[in-house]
């Protein structure tokens, strides 16, 4: 699957799981596609803040997955 999907499938499953602040940069990032310097410009921080904030975001999105397993469990019954 590529990044790109599983990350935004991730935020479906798990994004209540990120502070507000993550969410907002993980959407304008993973679904509508601005760059950072576009997500720092429009948030009034910085490009290396905006970074931080996905891949710890991300860090959190697949911990959870990893401990959670729903993600998983919804493509495999995607399947049958």
């Amino acid at each position: 699957m590529e990044k790109n999907v599983e990350v935004c499938l991730l935020l479906d499953f798990y994004g209540k799981m990120l502070t507000e602040r993550q969410r907002e940069i993980m959407v304008l990032y993973y679904e509508d596609n601005l760059s950072l310097t576009e997500i720092a410009e429009e948030l009034g921080i910085s490009k290396q803040g905006v970074s931080d904030s996905i891949k710890r975001s991300e860090k959190v999105l697949y911990e959870t997955e990893n401990k959670l397993f729903l993600l998983k469990q919804y493509m495999e019954e995607k399947k049958d």
